[in-house]
């Protein structure tokens, strides 16, 4: 006896392959003799064809267009003057993203406290540096010696001991690092903020419950987690960065952008040169990109099957 409301199903009559089914698709039919034929994308294929035409007339383009002068390219790609503005490059990039990541980090943990005051000291400080534009960030430091002609370490609000002259201690370069550095602070906490907010709050009950310290905590189990979040927008705002240092040529530093522009303005050749500094802005984001995919790699064990 059934004890359900459904009607007894027949074996035989229910099964794809039983006699009903035979009967319904028509005496005499076998299912191993049809013919499979994939559903068919005219468009699909048209679209193809269209952009691999386009795609080809680029490519011949670049190739046959002597505009592009790749004589001169081949020149100066790897010209003394050039490598060393990639190096300078390179510099500027690294030491923005290690003191804003830095400085992003304790941020972050200022806007995670439970004081009224660090939050909104944290908010204020990311709110103005996102506000303000990195062009103007760079161009106020480096015209700091303009409001402070010197600088006293000591007392506050009292004496001083130390005195430092800001003319002969923030130069071009200096100044350089600090606008970039204070300017990824500012997007670092929040990228590094977002990444801790999506570890789970119970794995830190539980931690707590074991009694395991909370630096111990924030090292071992947080950060690890939170690093499978931080790490893409990290490497973004990396990118950017290393991009992002062809502004500070408004500063007249020698970086990659600028020692281009020095070379195409003596020489007239401005496809070529550009073509250089593209040539090398594209090569160096792949690496960086080929570092972020393993390092990516390495902190999603164990969440990737």
């Amino acid at each position: 006896m059934s004890l359900t409301s459904d009607p007894p199903i027949d074996p035989a009559a229910g099964t794809p392959g039983g006699p009903a089914a035979k009967n319904a698709a028509g005496p005499g039919t076998d299912y191993g003799e049809l013919t499979v034929v994939p559903a068919r994308h005219p468009w699909r294929w048209a679209a193809i064809a269209v952009t691999a035409v386009l795609v080809a007339q680029f490519i011949s383009g670049l190739v046959t267009n002597p505009g592009w002068e790749w004589d001169v390219f081949a020149q100066f790609f790897a010209a003394p003057v050039i490598l060393k503005a990639v190096w300078l490059t390179l510099q500027l990039t690294f030491y923005g993203t290690a003191l804003g990541f830095a400085l992003g980090i304790v941020l972050a943990f200022m806007r995670l406290s439970a004081s009224p005051f660090l939050r909104t000291v944290a908010y204020g400080y990311i709110w103005a540096f996102r506000s303000i534009p990195l062009i103007v960030q760079l161009l106020f430091w480096f015209n700091l010696a303009y409001l402070y002609k010197e600088l006293q370490f000591g007392i506050p609000f009292g004496p001083g001991f130390f005195t430092f002259d800001t003319m002969n201690l923030v130069g071009a370069v200096s100044a350089t690092v600090l606008g970039l550095a204070l300017h990824q602070a500012a997007y670092a906490a929040e990228i590094v903020r977002g990444g801790v907010l999506a570890v789970g709050s119970g794995q830190l009950e539980a931690a707590a419950a074991l009694g395991i310290p909370k630096l111990r905590q924030l090292r071992r189990i947080v950060l690890p987690q939170a690093m499978r979040s931080i790490l893409p927008n990290a490497a973004n705002e990396i990118i950017s960065l290393f991009k992002g240092t062809s502004i500070v040529s408004v500063m007249a530093i020698g970086e990659l952008f600028y020692q281009v522009q020095v070379v195409y303005g003596r020489s007239g050749r401005v496809v070529p040169l550009l073509m250089v500094a593209t040539a090398w802005y594209i090569l160096l984001t792949t690496a960086l990109s080929i570092i972020q995919y393993y390092v990516e790699r390495h902190y999603a064990k164990g969440a990737v099957r």
